[in-house]
């Protein structure tokens, strides 16, 4: 792995996922500070969510055609800094909407591409992606930690300042990852088309959105509901942290779990324990062993989960389809699920009460299992093809 830009894709990494570590658990307590109500706080998370679902085919195709991943990057990383700019100057929920949906559209394109690139400068390495993006999770915990102490002595009110310092750093950062030039035509590949109505694709593609939106109630609200049960802003955050803790681990470990598992029961077992993780999370808030037991299972709901995904994805787009292969699966998953759950949780949480908005992610992740159980199949040959690559690499 020589070749491998090992510590610049780890440094964009490291940055990106520091900025969702201060938008993702806090941006809703600022919100609430600014006296929005639950509902129009998940409509308000929705929008981030919707421009997911356009942002990342819109820059997946241009990548996929022009060849030119990292300057789209790039470009698409300054704009949402310059975009977010607008948080400053105004505080209405129409204002906001507008804000919100317009630097999301350019922070959502940058992800994507940034995976598509860092598969391909691993090449037949891919089942390592997990050493790299393991630094995104440590940048999530740098971050969220360290404003949970902040935000406890100093409240919210400063949050803005330190995501717009955020956006600019992932800027500086995609500066230094370079380019992989590869020769798309040697590659062969199948019409978009032809992938996207296999049986297996399309359940996939659904799982994905369904796994998503299972989290709206968590990735929305978590933050006030701990907040509204006594817990410290603090507390909140090494909360936040512990499970990012459990997700760096279990990328740490991930392509030994890829040798000796298929990748179809990596994904059952994580939609299984998915939804055990709702249960402990929505109906023993006051228990903080619960709430532990929670955090650490997020090893499983996100980061074996991800990693699977994205292996399934890499798969079956191959070539020229890579970046709109990663485009789909942040789209439908990310945009799609967590529009709908944010929704879905916006709207039960305010009428009816956290414990239901759980109730209904439980639902949801079972759901998912059953589609999975009946309709997904691994690739046949991908635990082999990790064990020929990973002795070559031993070597």
């Amino acid at each position: 792995m020589k070749t491998v830009p090992y510590w610049r894709l780890s440094g964009f990494y490291l940055v990106y996922f520091g900025s969702l570590g201060a938008f993702m658990p806090y941006w809703s307590l600022y919100l609430h500070n600014l006296g929005f109500n639950a509902q129009t706080i998940g409509t308000l998370m929705a929008t981030t969510m919707v421009t997911k679902l356009i942002a990342p085919n819109v820059w997946g195709w241009l990548a996929d055609h022009t060849g030119n991943r990292v300057r789209l990057i790039r470009f698409s990383s300054f704009l949402a800094w310059f975009c977010f700019l607008g948080v400053f100057f105004g505080h209405s929920f129409l204002w906001l909407a507008v804000v919100m949906s317009a630097f999301s559209f350019f922070w959502n394109a940058a992800l994507p591409q940034i995976e598509a690139t860092t598969l391909t400068h691993l090449g037949e390495y891919s089942h390592r992606y997990s050493h790299i993006r393991l630094w995104g999770s440590i940048g999530f915990i740098i971050v969220g930690v360290s404003l949970g102490w902040i935000f406890q002595s100093y409240g919210v009110s400063s949050l803005p300042v330190i995501l717009a310092g955020l956006f600019a750093g992932i800027w500086v950062m995609s500066l230094f990852v370079p380019e992989q030039v590869i020769d798309h035509s040697s590659v062969p590949s199948e019409p978009l088309y032809r992938i996207i109505r296999q049986p297996t694709v399309i359940a996939l593609f659904f799982v994905c959105l369904l796994m998503q939106a299972s989290h709206g109630p968590y990735y929305t609200f978590y933050s006030i509901y701990l907040e509204n049960h006594g817990y410290s802003h603090k507390m909140i955050g090494q909360l936040w942290a512990l499970g990012v803790i459990s997700e760096v681990c279990a990328f740490l470990i991930m392509h030994r779990l890829l040798m000796h598992f298929s990748l179809r029961s990596l994904l059952i077992t994580s939609l299984i324990l998915t939804s055990i993780r709702w249960l402990l999370i929505g109906f023993y808030v006051e228990w903080l062993s619960a709430l532990l037991v929670g955090q650490l299972l997020h090893a499983v709901s996100y980061g074996v989960y991800h990693s699977v995904t994205i292996q399934f994805i890499h798969r079956f787009f191959v070539g020229r389809l890579q970046g709109r292969g990663q485009a789909l699966y942040s789209s439908l998953s990310f945009g799609g699920g967590g529009a709908l759950g944010s929704l879905l949780s916006g709207y039960t949480w305010e009428n009816l009460g956290p414990q239901v908005s759980y109730s209904l992610s439980i639902g949801i992740c079972l759901f998912a299992l059953s589609i999975s159980w009946l309709w997904i199949r691994s690739p046949k040959d991908f635990r082999s093809r990790i064990r020929y690559v990973s002795g070559i690499h031993k070597r």
